[in-house]
This record gives C-alpha cells, structure tokens and sequence, in this order.
C-alpha cells in the first residue's frame, strides 16, 4: 500500500471511530456536554425570550435556524464530530510518515500532545464556554487560539526531537508565549448561566476531548500500523 493511501485509510477508519466515539461521550446521561449545552440554552433562550417580549422583536425577526432536540441534534453532532476527527487523523498519519512510522503506544502519546497543543494550552486563556457566555471578538480569538496551537505544536516537537539545550530554551519560549501576551478577553466577564454550570462545563469539556485525543492517538497508531503491512 503507498503511502497516501496509508495515512488516508487510517484517517477514515480512526476518525469514523473516533467521532463515533466522541458522539458517546458528549451524550452520557445528564454530565455529558451535550445536556450541559441544552441546560445553559434554557438560561439563553429565557433571556432572548424576555427580552423580545419587552420589545415585540418576536413579531418583527426571524429565528435562526438550529438542529431540533433528538434526533436531528445527534445525527448533525455525528457528522461534525467524525469530520473533525478524520482531519485530526490525517494530521496525526502525516506525523507518523515524517517521524518514520507509528504503533498504538506511540500514537497514545501523539494522542496526549495533540491533546495538549489543541485543547489544554488554548483553555488556558479560553476556556471551553456554554452559551450565553460574554466573549471577546470571534475574529481576535481564533487569531489567538491558533497562534496558540502552532506555538504549542512547535514546542512539544522541539522538546521531543530537538535533544539540545537551544531548541529546549525555544520550546520553552513557544509555549509560554501566548500566555505572556495573554488571550482576548471581553469587556465583562460572566454569562447567562450559573457559574457552577459554567465550571461543570469545563471540566466535562476536558475529560471528554482527553479521552477522545488518546483514543484518536491509539487508534491512528493501531491502523497506521495495521496498514503499513496491507
């Protein structure tokens, strides 16, 4: 098998697996981060509500349009969750070719640094938010969310395959330096959900993406491997 189609059917079979997989987590019972997001959207809509009520917007604007609750939500939530996890596996079959080939326990570690590069170092200074959240701009957020991912991507590589104190001292300095010049924050911190909601969230968020990063890890070393023999 070449090496294109190599890295293209780990990433379709990991990443099918892996946004299966994420779609679980995000629905267990009443801690997973879906049922967080439709308790927090009771607080939104509420607000919108009143608010339209005060001004008689509701006879005037048309609603955006949004998945239903059930089934509609699930299959929409299916769908992007596998998208998202196929492009995270090309990019973790692209890194296995260029670091000469993978297995399940080297992809758990890939796993751990993607974990770190995508979600833990850009919560640092954005925190995953629930609806109703008082943001800064959209535009000023991911030009900070993604400096912070290549920073931290670049980071973990020199510390793991620069093996001299220069590239250490770098390594250092990419990672920290988002956070030295800090995310955009808005003008008023808080939201329309309760703080304990908030907080919940987060931490769901976290177990939830750890999980899915280690198993998408796993699972792309699995198959890289597999299929480095077909």
């Amino acid at each position: 098998m070449s090496l294109f189609r190599q890295i293209l059917f780990t990433a379709a079979v990991a990443g099918f697996i892996g946004g299966v997989l994420l779609t679980l987590l995000q629905n267990i019972g009443s801690i997973g981060v879906v049922p967080l997001i439709l308790e927090a959207e009771t607080y939104e809509n509420a607000s919108s509500d009143a608010a339209a009520a005060h001004s008689h917007e509701h006879e005037h604007g048309a609603e955006a349009w949004a998945p239903e609750d059930g089934a509609e939500r699930l299959i929409y939530t299916l769908m992007t969750n596998t998208l998202m996890a196929v492009g995270f596996a090309l990019m973790l079959g692209a890194g296995f070719a260029l670091a000469g080939g993978a297995n399940t326990k080297r992809g758990l570690l890939w796993g751990l640094a993607g974990f770190a590069s995508f979600m833990l170092a850009p919560s640092l200074g954005l925190p995953p938010e629930v609806p109703g959240t008082e943001a800064a701009a959209l535009a000023d957020r991911q030009v900070w969310w993604w400096a912070t991912v290549l920073a931290t991507g670049s980071g973990i590589a020199l510390l793991v395959y620069g093996r001299r104190i220069p590239f250490y001292v770098l390594a250092a300095a990419l990672i920290v330096a988002p956070h030295v010049i800090g995310a955009p924050q808005p003008v008023a911190h808080g939201g329309l959900a309760p703080e304990s909601l908030a907080r919940e969230f987060i931490l769901v968020v976290m177990v939830t993406m750890l999980l899915f990063w280690l198993a998408l890890g796993a699972l792309s070393g699995f198959f890289y491997k597999r299929f480095s023999a077909a």
